[in-house]
């Protein structure tokens, strides 16, 4: 079992939008890790991050995302940091992985990059450039096909996600 595709990219981007919509259309189910970590652990990803640190949550995200891609076969968002793992970018390798990017002024837009998002807690433009930074190179490396999400809708981005993978919808 595998999932139909994966959706990566940063927070806020719109994965659990276009990632419904994308399943709608397919006829499939939807997935989220972040969903199925915070269903697991009963507490907010925040409240993870500040209670039990970062290194704690990643480790509980690489089991998610494992766990989900063994076993979905829908489209399956992940979080925005999943892609850090180097296990989880080799179990990437064979799937169907759409990368959705945005620029930084979308980000605000989208965000407003506000306290709901721990890794951006002090100075959120610079953090969110230096989180990008580190982590495109990353996103395009085990991306099937990347769909820029910059001034679209949510309708428009899964039409273009469809378009890139050339799949069909239900």
């Amino acid at each position: 079992m595998s999932p139909r595709l994966v959706l990566t990219g940063p927070m806020g981007v719109g994965k659990s939008t276009v990632g419904q919509l994308l399943a709608e259309r397919l006829g499939v189910g939807y997935r989220d890790t972040d969903d199925d970590i915070v269903a697991a652990e009963g507490r907010e990803i925040s409240d993870i991050f500040v209670e039990d640190g970062e290194p704690a949550f990643r480790a509980l995200e690489k089991d998610a995302v494992r766990q989900a891609l063994a076993s979905h076969d829908g489209v399956l968002s992940l979080g925005g940091g999943a892609i850090l793992d180097a296990d989880t970018r080799a179990l990437l390798a064979g799937e169907r992985v759409v990368y959705l990017s945005m620029d930084v002024e979308e980000a605000v837009r989208r965000t407003g990059l506000g306290a709901a998002r721990p890794l951006l807690a002090v100075n959120p433009r610079r953090q969110w450039r230096e989180l990008m930074e580190a982590r495109r190179p990353l996103y395009e490396e085990t991306a099937t096909a990347v769909v820029p999400t910059d001034g679209r809708t949510p309708e428009e981005v899964a039409e273009a996600v469809l378009d890139a993978l050339e799949l069909k919808e239900a």
